[in-house]
């Protein structure tokens, strides 16, 4: 399974950023994808997951500024992030779980990304 994530940059506090995922290869007929994000100095962490069929997780404190969506259909995952902080600064990057759980442990996820840089300015 191969990962194609893109869509970040630098961006003032308060914009807006939507990335993109575009898993290919053999993810099955099920699959659950992640977005994870690891500034430096800090541990990666999740930024919300989504299974197939829609069910979402977010941490608490992302939940309402970062939404993730899904088209099936298009095999295309996407995070809209908005009203950004510098705090969100990080490398950025969307994982696939074949097993369709949609956790928030990035050990469940078998496949990764490269990594897109989200840099938010004060």
């Amino acid at each position: 399974v191969q990962l194609q994530a893109c869509g970040g940059g630098l961006v003032q506090a308060g914009d807006s950023l939507r990335l993109s995922c575009t898993p290919s290869g053999r993810t099955g007929s099920s699959y659950a994808m992640g977005w994870f994000r690891q500034a430096p100095g800090k541990q990666r962490e999740l930024v919300a997951a989504i299974t197939m069929g829609g069910t979402t997780n977010y941490p608490g404190s992302l939940k309402g500024r970062f939404t993730i969506s899904r088209n099936n259909a298009k095999n295309i995952v996407y995070l809209q992030m908005n009203s950004l902080k510098p705090e969100d600064t990080a490398v950025y990057y969307c994982a696939v779980d074949l097993a369709n759980r949609g956790s928030r442990h990035s050990g469940y996820y078998g496949y990764w990304g490269q990594g897109t840089q989200v840099t938010v300015s004060s």
